[in-house]
């Protein structure tokens, strides 16, 4: 008879809670699909006396997580801790030496130190699993290790943080601005006390860059992702968009370019007609463009416990069978040290609002700065006098580098017209 996987679960919060609650409810179902009987073995967390609903009657309880990996009794050590370095560090790397497994839904540790925890885990013949670290319940990176592995991916793009996602479609829906709808999403507890992670795109860019070097087959590079919040997207700013026939949403995106692999987080103006404009709310999507299949798109809830949890277990159900493959889908010594594309270098198109002064001269002079950069207008909004008599003008151009745009940026902030920092917003075709 198959020995049951042993696993111990360092955090017990929201997902660790999750797991413990799917490995019973459906303890029978997972030992038949895993082939062998799924036992929790240990459990480490801060609160041994918080209440989490769940039954931890026949568990050992270790007070120092660590301990896990040192328990001679636990095949598989699943780490929820969070944060990118400290005891989270030490126990994925501990574990990994002792030759255990580690399932992890800690996207700051990879994006900080995902290929040499990689280059461990193939040393000592462990496996490193991480679908849970990005885009909660959709199987994202298991659809690129194995569904699209005959791929070269070209590009992937998503919205990778539902906290964003659902502050922008309420945005639209209701008309009203950042500040009140965050402070909604706080009271609703779609956002945290300190949103600062998710709505300056820092958990969407920890993700991109997981996503990254799974995709393209590269060292997890987090320092050369180009990142912007949300914080500056007012209503107005997307009652334009919808008369332009674009929505607004903070994406993560990736491509291979001639000057290396360039990485973006920052809101973008998406085509009403491409289906991730129609991912509302706390929803997630990726899609991922390859040679063979083309465009396929992934959608689902992207953080929340049953689907973050369900993605745990898939991991483990890939360890009690034995699924060993490399974390980043080709060995980590084979990893590529892929340079980071220069954000100047980036080529598109650009939405700008302006609150500018009504008078004459204005536009002419902001029609001068850009045609000094040799970037040229594709439309052109303005509309009737603020209270405090601004007028908001839009312009979108056709494609230009990123650095001609910065540099008129750069030339109209400075007129005496521009009341405020002007809103600049790139404009992506799918």
């Amino acid at each position: 008879m198959t020995s049951p996987l042993k696993i111990g679960i360092a955090g017990l919060g929201t997902v660790g809670a999750g797991v413990v609650k799917l490995l019973a409810e459906h303890n029978k179902l997972l030992a038949l699909r895993g082939g062998r009987r799924l036992e929790l073995v240990a459990v480490s967390a801060r609160s041994r006396a918080k209440k989490r609903g769940i039954d931890l009657g026949s568990v050992r309880w270790e007070k120092d997580p660590l301990a896990l990996a040192d328990a001679a009794d636990i095949d598989v050590v699943v780490e929820l801790i969070g944060g990118s370095g400290g005891v989270a560090k030490r126990l994925a790397e501990r574990a990994l030496r002792a030759g255990k497994h580690v399932v992890t839904a800690n996207k700051a540790l990879l994006a900080m130190h995902g290929a040499e925890l990689a280059e461990l885990a193939e040393k000592r013949g462990s496996m490193l699993a991480f679908e849970a670290a990005v885009a909660g319940g959709i199987p994202i990176i298991k659809a690129l290790r194995e569904g699209l592995v005959g791929n070269r991916v070209s590009r992937l793009y998503g919205i990778l943080n539902g906290t964003c996602n659902y502050i922008l479609t309420t945005m639209r829906e209701t008309g009203r601005d950042f500040d009140v709808v965050l402070a909604e999403a706080q009271a609703a507890g779609y956002a945290e006390a300190d949103p600062s992670f998710d709505v300056d795109g820092i958990d969407a860019a920890h993700k991109l860059a997981v996503l990254t070097g799974t995709a393209f087959g590269a060292k997890v590079n987090f320092a050369g992702v180009h990142v912007e919040g949300i914080r500056r997207v007012t209503s107005m700013d997307i009652e334009f968009a919808q008369e332009l026939g674009y929505r607004i949403k903070l994406l993560g995106l990736a491509r291979e370019t001639g000057y290396g692999i360039e990485q973006r987080v920052h809101p973008c103006m998406v085509p009403l007609e491409a289906p991730i404009a129609h991912i509302e709310g706390v929803f997630n999507a990726v899609a991922i463009e390859g040679d063979y299949v083309g465009k396929t798109m992934f959608q689902g809830r992207g953080a929340g416990q049953g689907p973050t949890a369900s993605a745990v277990v898939a991991d483990i159900v890939d360890v009690a069978r034995g699924r060993n493959m490399p974390a980043f889908v080709v060995p980590a010594a084979r990893l590529a040290d892929k340079k980071a594309s220069p954000m100047d270098r980036h080529v598109g198109a650009y939405y700008m609002r302006l609150m500018v002064q009504d008078r004459p001269g204005v536009i002419a002079a902001v029609s001068k700065a850009l045609a000094g950069e040799r970037i040229s207008l594709e439309s052109m909004l303005q509309r009737g006098r603020s209270q405090s008599g601004e007028v908001p003008v839009v312009l979108t151009t056709h494609e230009t580098e990123e650095a001609r745009m910065q540099r008129a940026l750069a030339r109209i902030s400075r007129l005496k017209a521009v009341a405020e920092e002007p809103c600049l917003i790139r404009i992506e075709a799918f």
